[in-house]
């Protein structure tokens, strides 16, 4: 297992309300799971995957949490392919530019 050492930067997980702790004025999909809550920070103890570790986030702000990754990488996206962009950026080209532009 991955262990993080003080000072290291790694992302916790905490549950911060269970799903019968939840608010009676939200939806069903919604009160039936938990709330959770990921955050980064940088190890302020040594733990392995899974263990309880207190972190410092960049902001300062001091929380403990279960150790999900150490050096947890940015993944994002931007969705699915929308083939009504394409159209959009072509029409656009030719209104601005009388043309498709040569990038």
């Amino acid at each position: 297992m991955k262990k993080a050492e003080i000072g290291d930067w790694v992302q916790i997980h905490q549950i911060v309300l269970k799903p019968e702790e939840r608010g009676v004025n939200i939806p069903d999909d919604t009160k039936n799971v938990p709330l959770e809550l990921w955050v980064k920070g940088f190890a302020q103890n040594e733990a392995t995957i899974g263990e309880e570790i207190r972190i410092k986030t960049v902001t300062g702000r001091m929380i403990s949490g279960t150790l999900h990754q150490v050096n947890p990488k940015y993944i994002h996206n931007f969705g699915e392919y929308v083939p009504e962009l394409t159209k959009i950026d072509m029409q656009l080209k030719e209104i601005l530019f009388g043309g498709e532009a040569d990038d």
